[in-house]
């Protein structure tokens, strides 16, 4: 019965194509913009995963995402150096800061200021230059994209320098870091400097980051901290999963995202459905005979059911494939936001599950009325 319910099936190849089609358009969609979101939201969140060697937020308590600095002060530093179960702390800085070149030009930098000692928060993977030219005077390290943005076409050329905030700033090395939801260019230099980058404050250090002594776990530390000083403390894990619910409670993204992978969705049910059921309508003479032959409803049921689990499954896996080759041919392309996690691939085959099933609901029905008799009229 397999063999003949995938015969009929393949027999008209235009209603064959058509719902391959219908399914393949539904799965590329629902994966490609799925993955589209979850690379955007990932970039809310990435520099709190590039910074390494530390595994403890510290922050104001009124911060709600890792892009919402409200300063403190230095003396906090030393408080939470004092809590119980804190291995070491140290300060980091945070912010946007405005460059004039030497044209005349003006930039916005993602400025990061790091431990003037420990240089924690460093880039993880450096291209040109050395992290300790970092303690040099004027020093900053650029990210790869943020130096081809603003000098494309060009190699990549160390010494260049710039002003923020009236002060020289020379280029020392070149790193990797990971695309920001800003798209700034991504300027590192040593807390001392950075500070001196930016307009004068009376409160300068966005946060301190931590990490727990031995035999303290993180959150054990988290909530030390809390308790003896009233900061947030947060785990890296933690503090990437606030600030990227923060994006998806307090904007339209979700929103909008879903709203396409809907449309998706309903599309690929119509197309799919309609042309699976003009598909059973023009076959009832052939399940009419099986009927007749003493095929039980149960059985032709089951090959309807094989007839759609075929179709979905190559339908699945060309879109799905066709999603993935988008992302690969796109990775070049710094500014699309794209990662397509396993929980993207369940959440389209389950899509594709149902567009299944409910493709075959609309024609079973007719099936299960059809009197034998129909094939000898």
């Amino acid at each position: 019965m397999s063999w003949i319910a995938l015969r009929m099936l393949t027999g008209d190849r235009s209603k064959y194509y058509g719902i391959v089609f219908g399914i393949t358009f539904a799965s590329l969609l629902i994966a490609q913009q799925g993955a589209i979101f979850c690379g955007l939201m990932l970039r809310t969140s990435s520099q709190i995963a590039d910074i390494q060697g530390a595994d403890i937020w510290v922050m104001d308590p009124g911060v709600q995402f890792v892009d919402d600095i409200k300063p403190m002060s230095e003396n906090e530093l030393y408080r939470v150096r004092g809590v119980e179960g804190v291995g070491w702390a140290v300060r980091f800085y945070k912010g946007l800061a405005r460059s004039r070149f030497s044209d005349g030009k003006f930039q916005q930098f993602i400025l990061l200021g790091l431990d003037d000692a420990t240089l924690v928060g460093a880039p993880r993977e450096m291209v040109q230059g050395s992290l300790d030219d970092l303690r040099q005077p004027d020093a900053v390290i650029m990210d790869e994209g943020g130096y081809k943005y603003l000098w494309p076409n060009e190699p990549f050329e160390l010494g260049r320098t710039f002003e923020m905030n009236d002060r020289r700033a020379v280029l020392v090395g070149l790193c990797k870091a990971s695309p920001t939801f800003q798209t700034f260019p991504i300027v590192y230099a040593r807390y001392s400097q950075a500070t001196m980058f930016v307009p004068r404050e009376r409160k300068l250090m966005s946060f301190i980051l931590a990490d727990p002594a031995p035999g303290w776990t993180s959150q054990q530390v988290c909530e030390q901290i809390q308790q003896q000083t009233g900061l947030l403390a947060k785990t890296r894990e933690e503090f990437i999963w606030t600030t990227i619910m923060y994006y998806m409670i307090r904007t339209g993204i979700p929103i909008n995202f879903g709203i396409t992978i809907s449309l998706g969705f309903v599309v690929g049910t119509a197309i799919a459905g309609q042309t699976f059921y003009l598909f059973v309508i023009e076959n009832l003479r052939q399940f009419g005979a099986l009927k007749a032959m003493g095929v039980t409803n149960i059985r032709i049921v089951g090959m309807i059911l094989l007839q759609a689990f075929v179709v979905g499954l190559l339908g699945y896996g060309l879109g799905v494939g066709a999603a993935t080759l988008f992302g690969e041919l796109s990775k070049e392309n710094m500014t699309l936001a794209y990662y397509m996690p396993w929980q993207v691939l369940a959440l389209t085959g389950g899509a594709v599950f149902f567009i299944g099933i409910l493709a075959s609901l609309l024609s079973v029905r007719r099936v299960l009325v059809l009197e034998p008799g129909i094939v000898f009229r």
